[in-house]
């Protein structure tokens, strides 16, 4: 599925989705039954006035009472303020809901996202993720704080209006009501068509979405190779579709709107032409006339606030539809039901017994591979890209499951461990280094309040982090941008580094952690890991073949086997792969010396 294609927009009401979507009002029953009385009063107040404006003017004006007009003017100042005071609560009270379930809804989408495996993040853009739990959220708190409970207040006002006027006298009523078909056939035009239009917004405004942000996070590319006219010219087009499909939903607003009104004028015309001919015959009251014209007012102020609701639930249904199939993705990844117990204290034994993965149907990135790490044991990965070096790591981290075969974490299988259990062994240091808004204390901490500030200066200083920090206006306290970005390369990775070994592992996993770095900065991480591998379970994967030659043992993938393992000696003495590899670097080196 495509980034615009999710934008197609399914059914305006689906049955199924909308008895879902109401068990998120069920947590607020009491405050959502609080609002659907404080409706139904205000509406039960609204169709009085009209009523007591009849009885005034029949009753008291006709017959000259003072003293009967006055207590109704102030019967209709308590109905005044008593609608004021519905009117409140309902507002209140049906905003308040929609915000928890809003909030509810977010926790819940936030909350199944961190428990879904890498698998599903590789196949769905992060920009659509963020609409989940962003735009698409929004749009239901305004289906549940202005349209599915606050409907109930236009169909009472409805049948109650209709219901009145028939009381009063059915023979206006049938004047009144005879507008219906004109009144049905505008608002079915104007469904039909804002439908259209809505969608076509709708992919537009995704379109928007997507063109800014591949083209703000890559604004250093489009800069330098001068892209910039092409890019806006680009966007300009963008912008302009956009615009004009929103200006074409604007012309189906601006003709409805005026429609309706005067349906409305038409039915006060036809009021007044029959019931003031009723009147001058003394068949009908002048009050009632009135009140006719007064509620022919209220009547078709409802059909356009139904009209618009009808776009708020046609939006909640594609909005929720996108929301549950994310909801409804299976976690295909997770702790068991059971899980056995880790063995403390854990000794750090690691084995590869048979295993085979695919990240598509068979096409197998690792076959049959089978080695084991003994505790304490420090074991380099090397091999040509795509042989499957980041891949073990990924499935020793459980962020995949394997094919076939099984992975042992000291002789039990990884997928009887809990995930937490499994994952609390081992610190991971990537190539590409992550880190958060906020101080680089933050950051080495994560969040484990277990970690001390003594913990977090003794990490700092174990990998050479401290000179440079040091030199920070605050020191650990200082401010980290999104990502990083006020910080170097290096410096970021120094910082992972420091993360990875605050948490004490009893296993460190490095992917190629010293690839990004300066000559200068790797001399300093390699004098610190010496130090730090030292009784600790270790498997790097390295590019270059220069930082895991004093390994205990390494391992050269190709092609997703496991080819040759050794030490550094032995394996250059096999003149193998490894051999290859290594001739191939020291080659590149030696050119690079040159240039």
């Amino acid at each position: 599925m495509s980034a615009y294609e999710e934008e197609a927009l399914g059914k305006a009401y689906d049955a199924r989705l909308m008895r879902r979507l109401l068990t998120y009002l069920w947590p607020y029953r009491r405050t959502v039954a609080v609002a659907l009385v404080a409706i139904i009063g205000h509406s039960a107040l609204q169709l009085a006035q009209p009523y007591l404006t009849k009885l005034a003017i029949d009753s008291y004006i006709a017959t000259g009472d003072l003293a009967g007009l006055n207590q109704i003017a102030l019967v209709f100042l308590f109905v005044l303020l008593g609608a004021f005071i519905l009117e409140y609560v309902r507002t209140y009270t049906l905003q308040m809901t929609g915000q928890r379930i809003m909030f509810d809804l977010r926790m819940q989408v936030y909350g199944h996202l961190q428990k879904l495996d890498v698998r599903f993040f590789d196949r769905n853009p992060v920009g659509r993720l963020m609409t989940r739990v962003t735009t698409d959220v929004d749009v239901l708190n305004e289906l549940f704080a202005s349209g599915v409970v606050a409907i109930f207040g236009d169909v009472f006002m409805l049948i109650g209006i209709m219901a009145v006027l028939l009381s009063m006298d059915w023979r206006l009523a049938l004047v009144a009501f005879s507008v219906l078909p004109l009144i049905v056939m505008v608002t079915q035009w104007f469904r039909r068509h804002v439908r259209e239009t809505y969608r076509t917004v709708r992919i537009w405004i995704a379109r928007i979405n997507a063109y800014l942000q591949e083209h703000i996070t890559g604004m250093v590319t489009v800069q330098v190779f001068q892209r910039e006219k092409r890019s806006f010219d680009a966007f300009d087009g963008i912008n302009r579709t956009h615009r004009d499909a929103n200006v074409a939903s604007i012309f189906f607003y601006a003709v409805f709107y005026p429609a309706i009104e005067l349906v409305g004028a038409l039915a006060a015309s036809l009021i007044i032409w029959f019931g003031g001919g009723w009147v001058l015959d003394e068949s009908l009251t002048l009050g009632v006339l009135v009140a006719f014209l007064l509620y022919a007012q209220r009547f078709f102020r409802p059909i356009s606030d139904m009209s618009e609701k009808f776009n708020i639930l046609q939006s909640a249904m594609a909005s929720s539809e996108r929301i549950f199939a994310l909801l409804d993705t299976p976690v295909e990844v997770s702790s068991p039901t059971k899980p056995t117990p880790r063995p403390a204290p854990a000794r750090g034994r690691l084995e590869f017994d048979g295993v085979w993965f695919a990240y598509v149907d068979d096409n197998y990135v690792l076959r049959d591979v089978s080695f084991v790490v003994e505790p304490g044991q420090r074991i380099g990965i090397v091999g040509a890209t795509g042989a499957g070096k980041t891949t073990i790591i990924s499935l020793l981290m459980r962020f995949y499951d394997v094919s076939r075969g099984r992975i042992l974490v000291d002789g039990i299988d990884i997928r009887e461990l809990g995930l937490s259990d499994l994952r609390g062994l081992s610190s991971l240091v990537l190539q590409d280094a992550h880190l958060f808004a906020g101080s680089i204390a933050a950051n080495v901490r994560l969040g484990d309040q277990t970690i001390t500030d003594a913990d977090v200066r003794a990490a700092i200083a174990s990998v050479h982090a401290k000179p440079f920090i040091d030199q920070l206006p605050a020191g650990l306290a200082s401010p980290v941008a999104e990502r990083g970005a006020t910080l170097s390369v290096g410096q970021k990775q120094l910082v992972t580094f420091a993360r990875a070994l605050a948490y004490e592992p009893r296993v460190l996993v490095l992917d190629e952690a010293t690839s990004s770095v300066d000559t200068e900065t790797e001399v300093l991480i390699q004098d610190a890991l010496r130090v730090l591998m030292t009784g600790r379970t270790t498997i790097a994967i390295a590019h270059r073949l220069s930082t895991i030659q004093d390994m205990d043992r390494i391992l050269v993938l190709h092609k997703g086997q496991l080819r040759e393992t050794g030490t550094h000696q032995e394996l250059l003495a096999r003149r193998g792969i490894y051999y290859k590899l290594y001739q191939l670097q020291y080659q590149e080196q030696e050119i690079a010396a040159a240039g």
